[in-house]
């Protein structure tokens, strides 16, 4: 099989169902950014990690397949496979890895800008993606039903990405910087 099909051409694409549509499409722009949260997820994985740490994003790197998966299915011509459900479950394993993180740190009083380290820099590229792949679901959910839970997992991704920032930031020794309201 190559890897090139050539039906793509023209500026359409199939989704898992048989469908054609545009390229531009809201749902391609959905999971085209889904697709693009995890592989920054995947640079981040390269960083220098503790095993608990990359065990996590790895699984976040599997529900984003998971949702990008069933984001691109045409559920108005076959069922979803069972592979493509997000479960409640996710959600609650990243609101506990939220807790987790959050505990482990000094509580937060002032706005945070990004960097502080390379990690912590990366967490804040994520954060952002993940706002973005949010906007574009909502997007997406005008047109086609996205399913809440993954309404809701990406909108928790963001907020694990911000505290895994500062996890990362301060235990590599490195400080946060903090935004300042007045001239430099």
């Amino acid at each position: 099989m190559k890897l090139y099909t050539k039906t793509g051409d023209e500026g359409q694409t199939g989704l898992i169902g048989g469908t054609r549509v545009n390229k531009n499409d809201v749902r391609l722009e959905a999971y085209g950014t889904v697709d693009e949260l995890n592989s920054f997820i995947g640079q981040l994985t390269t960083y220098d990690l503790a095993t608990e740490d990359l065990a996590f994003l790895r699984f976040l790197q599997h529900k984003l397949f998971t949702i990008g998966s069933h984001l691109a299915t045409d559920t108005t011509k076959v069922t979803l496979n069972k592979a493509s459900v997000l479960e409640n479950e996710s959600i609650l394993r990243i609101e506990a890895e939220i807790d987790r993180l959050d505990e482990t740190l000094p509580t937060l009083e002032k706005f945070i800008l990004p960097g502080g380290s390379q990690s912590g820099a990366l967490c804040h590229i994520c954060r952002t993606v993940a706002r973005r792949t949010e906007r574009r679901l909502f997007d997406m959910n005008e047109y086609y039903n996205v399913d809440s839970h993954i309404l809701i997992f990406i909108n928790r991704m963001s907020d694990y990405f911000f505290i895994l920032s500062r996890f990362l930031t301060l235990r590599s020794g490195c400080e946060e910087i903090y935004w300042k309201t007045q001239d430099l």
